[in-house]
């Protein structure tokens, strides 16, 4: 009889598991169990040794991670630093461009380093070690508490030279790393984990500067977040040494680097020639834009508005978090529309948003238009990453990045330089301000025509 019941037992177990089976493709219809068998088929189809292939995505992602949390707690105090030590709403309008440009000139030595090192990571990890290091000379001034702008700047130019100038190096490593299938799904998520991160960094950092404000200690709390910042640069580089380099570049000889700098020559001049020239023109031309005003929203609210450390934080880390939340619905859609699409949402929803700041100075009305902002500026940015992502061969695109970001930064500087000079002379009051807030939307508004002239690119575009 036991034998019987144990016999029965299992036969009713497999009538019940064939049931299941036929039910399958209706369970299948649910979100769980669609995401579950997508993930399946994926990992069912070869691409790289499977276990390999997860570690590099991990550790990209433990990068972006860490990278993002120096980003929230360390580059973006700087102006808010450069404030604390008594310098003035041009100086940080010029501390939040002028070292862009003295990056993006430096890196174009990317190019030349990677043929003679025969490595992107190898450069890569230097680059960022370098970025680290970056960090001590602001704990050092904010420790002693006084800093020149002079000084700020060089350290400044130190950080912004040595993130670019590993930025086209990365772009060629990872675009090899990653999966073409997996790729949109990838960065969709491996950003919004950076965007989430930046928003853990930023808000951790203005909370301690809102309680070293209350006793009295504002400036060594300033040395403490740019330490830790310092030392998630470190924990990013370990991460990037830790990834393998699946198509290593050619090694030049130190006669036959000269070639790789004519690439670059010859990237801008594809750039201003051949269709992609279309996207760098509107990206500059936004870029100018929106830096007319960017730059000086910080003094805007801390010296102007007179917001504390903590209201301050609130405005600026809402819109990481809409960047995150917005990220992987954008992923999705991009998918349905297609990467044009997707820029033409980001470029068309981010003329208006200065102009928001003049309808009130309420702390939480002004969070309500940086969350809108976010969703708006991560459309664009996830645009602008899938198409060069798309556009660019991987054996150009180490030079055709390095001169994209010079043409950026330009055009950075540029709109910096220009929203510096309208604020001094239209008196650096609230009414300039405001000003400057309409000058940058009517100016985004010009870039439309550009807009409409981008077409989907090809590798031969």
């Amino acid at each position: 009889m036991s034998w019987r019941r144990r016999r029965g037992g299992s036969i009713n177990r497999s009538i019940h598991f064939g049931r299941s089976l036929l039910r399958l493709p209706t369970l299948l219809r649910f979100p769980l169990f669609a995401t579950f068998s997508q993930l399946l088929r994926d990992r069912l189809r070869p691409v790289q040794p499977r276990g390999a292939l997860r570690r590099d995505l991990w550790a990209s992602a433990a990068d972006a991670a860490a990278f993002s949390v120096m980003v929230g707690c360390g580059e973006t105090y700087i102006p808010a630093f450069a404030l604390a030590v008594g310098l003035g709403p041009v100086a940080v309008g010029m501390l939040a461009s002028v070292p862009v440009l003295v990056g993006a000139l430096v890196q174009l030595i990317t190019p030349l380093a990677v043929a003679r090192l025969g490595t992107n990571r190898g450069w890569c990890v230097a680059c960022t070690t370098v970025q680290a290091l970056s960090f001590v000379p602001f704990v050092a001034w904010a420790i002693r508490g006084h800093a020149d702008l002079w000084e700020l700047l060089l350290a400044a130019s130190i950080y912004w030279s040595a993130g670019m100038a590993g930025g086209p190096a990365w772009n060629t490593w990872i675009g090899t790393l990653v999966p073409e299938r997996m790729r949109t799904a990838f960065f969709a998520h491996r950003n919004r984990l950076g965007q989430f991160s930046v928003f853990v960094g930023f808000v951790a950092g203005g909370i301690a500067l809102q309680v070293g404000e209350a006793h009295g200690m504002t400036l060594l709390t300033f040395a403490t977040i740019f330490a830790v910042a310092g030392i998630c640069r470190l924990v990013s580089t370990l991460m990037l040494a830790s990834c393998r380099e699946m198509q290593p570049p050619e090694r030049s000889a130190v006669n036959g680097a000269a070639p790789i700098v004519d690439r670059v020559r010859k990237a801008i001049g594809t750039i201003a020639t051949t269709p992609s020239g279309r996207l760098v023109a509107y990206t500059c031309a936004l870029s100018f834009s929106a830096h007319v005003s960017a730059s000086y929203f910080t003094p805007y609210m801390l010296r102007e508005l007179g917001f504390s450390y903590h209201a301050f934080m609130l405005v600026i880390a809402t819109q990481f978090l809409a960047k995150a939340i917005a990220l992987p619905w954008l992923g999705r859609l991009g998918s349905r529309i297609g990467s044009l699409g997707l820029l033409h949402l980001g470029g068309l929803s981010v003329v208006p948003l200065t102009s928001l700041w003049l309808v009130s100075a309420n702390v939480w009305f002004l969070v309500g238009v940086q969350f809108v902002a976010g969703f708006c500026w991560a459309a664009y940015e996830l645009a602008l990453a899938l198409l060069f992502f798309d556009a660019v061969p991987h054996r150009d695109r180490t030079a055709v990045v390095t001169a994209y970001n010079l043409c950026t930064a330009v055009a950075t500087v540029a709109g910096a330089a220009t929203g510096g000079f309208l604020l001094e002379a239209l008196g650096e009051d609230h009414t300039a301000y405001l000003a400057l807030f309409v000058i940058s939307s009517l100016l985004r508004c010009a870039t439309i025509p550009l807009l409409r002239r981008v077409r989907v690119l090809t590798a031969h575009s």
